[in-house]
């Protein structure tokens, strides 16, 4: 209502002025009177509170109350039954209340208006009773405010409400719906143990202070669409019967849904939390979609429980889900997002994707990601899967090179969509150039990398800063390798079980439980072919094999000249059949020039037959047989190395 314009009662207009104040005092005559309760003389004020009794309606609209002018009032309407105010109609609209106004343990009876009212001090509505309607909207509390443990049975408005300072309806109920929509609460607001049997209309709502609806009770729906809570919002234990509507709110300060229940949906869509959004030990029990929503510091739903199929939307830097309970199937889709997913429980289909995509709303427009502006990309990763059991996990598009593997179970039934990728080994430029150690390209465990970094004369580029890592080391590793293997096999992708099964044999070879026999026969394996995965490795020995055969046989191997033969036999007397015996000279050892390109071209054929396995036919030295035959063994297995290293990584 404009100042200049009067108001809809008969009012007094006391100090009307046609140049300042046209309109004077807005207070309601009094019943037979011209002027309002403030502006009565002292005899007919006090004839007119004599003759009010406790039940009775008031009406005293407009009307300035001083501290002692309200009490007066307030002693004329005392119940000696209840010690208490017992009010009839109340009508007290654009009221002004100058000093503390304490209605503690009144009783409305038929209802109670306060629209546009002011409430200069301290307002107790403490253990009040509203048996009507009662309408606060538009009104404004400057001091500190009690509703606790008010009984409101009938709809109470709050709508464009200013507390300004702080509110408290601890443990009060409503009986009906509450509506605060748009209003502004600039202190601290408390609701704890409130119990709203009807709908609670909260939106557009403003909480400068913090907000404490902790271990509330919203028995039918929950609406705080567009709110903007600027402090902490704390819903603790609060209990949502029915539907939890935040789509749109804003948490710029810390959020805390910690053990709350959500029987109905919850509704986060469009929600923005620009630090830790908390829903530790919460329970959704029918919620089938959860967001999107943006999440610019932690999203913790570590404990909670999703009682049915559900879908998650997040934009969110972090997403802790450490033995969080999914009783149906679940797909969570990220964007940003970093997860811990360590000792999650689940036993039906569970998956964890990446979306490329900004979120669509159901509106068609894209979700706004302003607090992610400036990120390097919206890629998802994977902090920990340790305690899962994955058997019916599927991963689509994540980063699992910070992954922490040890410690799930069935690994090789874990489903790996789209590009997955893995951390690998130090790149060229991290390693000392006088090192003879090289790495190459893999797939490696974050848990491997904290164990090379922490071994002494560790190569650089090993990762020492792998959180949770904890003593992790081949023993452990060994099997989550062979299970990664085997679900890459299974999802016809050999080459990439290959580097798993590098990963696994390398564990074996430096696991403690290994024999030091089978240790040192993995050690060959591993340095002539990289256990048949590096055909250049078994190549290059194959090519020293050969040089050095070849060099042994120029020098040892082939004989001086090629041996003569004599065939000599006896003609028996009076003729008959003869027997001639032939007898070879033994290949004689080199004693003159022995490299030179003729025994070079003998010693090539006899080590190129070797490695297929082929005798060449060459007169050789005793020690040249032992050369030849040295070569037919070894140098044919290099070959089938090499032959194995690369069918490894082309097979499909």
């Amino acid at each position: 209502m404009s100042t200049s314009e009067p108001p809809e009662w008969p009012h007094c207009a006391q100090g009307a002025d046609p140049a300042t104040d046209p309109v004077g005092c807005r207070g309601i005559h009094v019943p037979g009177h011209t002027a309002c309760l403030a502006h009565l003389t002292a005899t007919d004020r006090d004839a007119y509170l004599a003759g009010l009794a406790p039940g009775a309606d008031i009406d005293h609209r407009g009307t300035t109350f001083t501290g002692s002018l309200f009490r007066a009032l307030k002693s004329a309407l005392n119940d000696p039954a209840t010690s208490a105010a017992r009010f009839g109609i109340a009508q007290f609209d654009s009221a002004t209340f100058e000093g503390d106004a304490s209605f503690r343990s009144a009783t409305f009876e038929r209802g109670a208006r306060f629209n546009s009212a002011t409430f200069k001090g301290i307002v107790w509505f403490a253990s009040a009773t509203f048996k009507g309607s009662s309408r606060f909207d538009s009104a404004t509390f400057e001091g500190d405010t009690h509703f606790g443990s008010a009984t409101f049975e009938h709809g109470a408005w709050f709508k464009y409400v200013t507390f300004e300072r702080s509110s408290r309806f601890a443990s009060a109920i409503f009986e009906h719906d509450a509506l605060f929509g748009s209003a502004t609460f600039k202190g601290t607001t408390l609701f704890g143990g409130t119990t709203f049997k009807g709908a609670a209309h909260f939106g557009a709502t403003t909480f400068k202070g913090a907000a404490l609806f902790g271990s509330a009770t919203f028995e039918r729906d929950a609406r705080f669409t567009s709110a903007t809570f600027k402090d902490a919002a704390l819903f603790g234990s609060a209990t949502f019967e029915r539907d939890a509507r935040f789509t749109s709110a804003t948490f710029k300060d810390i959020a805390l849904f910690e053990s709350a229940t959500f029987t109905g949906a919850a509704l986060f869509g469009s929600a923005t939390f620009e630090r830790d959004a908390r829903f530790t030990s919460a329970t959704f029990v029918k919620a089938d979609r959860f967001g999107p929503l943006v999440c610019a510091g932690r999203m913790v739903l570590s404990g909670a429980m999703f009682g049915g199929p559900v879908i998650l939307s997040l934009a969110a830097r972090r997403l802790e889900c450490q033995r969080t309970r999914w009783a149906a199937t679940a797909e969570i889709r990220l964007r940003y997002t970093t997860v811990d997913f360590s000792h999650a429980v689940f036993e039906y289909p569970l998956t964890i994707a990446a979306e490329p995509d900004p979120f669509i709303l159901p509106s068609g427009s894209q979700l706004a990601e302003g607090t992610f502006a400036g990120a390097p990309g919206s890629d998802v990763r994977l902090a920990s899967l340790r305690g899962v059991d994955a058997a019916h996990l599927v991963l689509a598009d994540v980063d699992l090179a910070p992954c922490l593997f040890t410690g799930a179970v069935h690994l090789d039934q874990l489903r790996l969509e789209g590009a997955c990728t893995f951390d690998t080994t130090p790149s060229p430029a991290g390693r000392r150039r006088w090192s003879p150690v090289r790495f190459t390209d893999r797939r490696v465990l974050a848990e491997e990398h904290h164990w090379r970094a922490g071994r002494p004369g560790a190569v650089r580029g090993w990762n020492v800063a792998v959180l949770g890592a904890g003593r992790v080391g081949p023993l452990q590793l060994a099997p989550v390798y062979r299970a990664l293997r085997k679900a890459f096999e299974d999802g016809k992708h050999e080459p990439g079980a290959a580097d798993f099964y590098y990963g696994e044999m390398e564990m074996r070879r430096h696991a403690d439980d290994v024999p030091r026999g089978e240790r040192g026969l993995l050690t060959a394996y591993w340095a002539l072919s990289g256990y048949g995965l590096r055909a250049s490795r078994a190549l290059a020995w194959l090519g020293a094999a050969m040089l050095l055969t070849i060099v042994l046989l120029m020098a040892f191997g082939i004989a001086q000249d090629t041996p003569k033969q004599m065939a000599s036999g006896t003609v028996p007397t009076g003729g008959g059949k003869v027997t001639f015996e032939i007898d070879k000279d033994d290949p004689k050892n080199p004693t003159g020039e022995r490299f030179t390109g003729e025994r070079f071209e003998k010693a090539l054929n006899i080590t190129l037959n070797s490695v297929v396995f082929r005798s060449s036919g060459q007169d050789l030295t005793t020690a040249g047989t032992y050369i030849e035959m040295t070569s037919r063994l070894t140098e044919p297995v290099l070959l089938g190395l090499a032959v194995l290293a690369i069918r490894n990584r082309v097979k499909r």
